[in-house]
């Protein structure tokens, strides 16, 4: 078999983009010898000392349970694990838009169920333990490409970039030849940017 090359990408659970680049890693995963390995940021943190609109903020206002939940999972399981929460979390959170509101607890509990996990988990949405954790997943991540961009973050063999952005995320071979392009430009030494203004939004499913 041939070995697989570990790419790591950190992402908060609430982020709709970094929802779309890890589904785009996952088609990846299918046509090229990579294996992803999951972290979690925060865009509660991320943002805490940021000027941004308030109705951006309020957007977010609830982002920090559900990394907590992850960061709990993470302390006693592995990375596949964590993915396989990730997913869960994902379709309903961003394919079903059910991320907010008083039923976010029921949510996590529903995804931390069908991911096989213990449905107690959610009890650290509420709980400051993981705090700690949080922060040094994030750091880890944000410090790797500087702290102008957010998540994703995404990181493989010594090389870490931002994003990419897409929408939709595509699959099969277009995934793979996304890949190698991106690869190859993050490598590039003194390469540091390439970007044109979204023309829409993400496109789940």
């Amino acid at each position: 078999m041939t070995e697989r090359t570990p790419v790591d990408l950190w992402f908060d659970p609430f982020c709709p983009w970094a929802w779309m680049t890890s589904r785009w890693l996952l088609e990846v995963q299918k046509v090229r010898p990579i294996e992803p390995r999951w972290h979690i940021m925060s865009l509660t943190v991320l943002n805490e000392d940021k000027e941004v609109p308030e109705s951006y903020r309020a957007q977010i206002a609830d982002a920090m349970g559900p990394v907590r939940v992850v960061a709990a999972v993470q302390a006693k399981y592995d990375s596949e694990t964590v993915g396989r929460l990730y997913t869960e979390l994902g379709v309903r959170f961003h394919d079903q838009n059910r991320k907010g509101g008083d039923t976010l607890r029921e949510t996590v509990e529903e995804a931390l169920e069908a991911a096989g996990l213990d449905r107690g988990f959610a009890d650290a949405m509420d709980s400051t333990e993981y705090d700690q954790v949080v922060r040094a997943s994030h750091a880890d991540g944000i410090d790797r490409v500087g702290q102008e961009v957010g998540t994703p973050v995404v990181s493989v063999e010594g090389v870490s970039f931002f994003g990419p952005v897409i929408s939709p995320a595509p699959k099969g071979e277009e995934a793979g030849r996304l890949w190698d392009g991106v690869v190859l430009v993050a490598g590039t030494d003194g390469f540091f940017e390439l970007k044109r203004s979204r023309t829409r939004s993400p496109i789940f499913g």
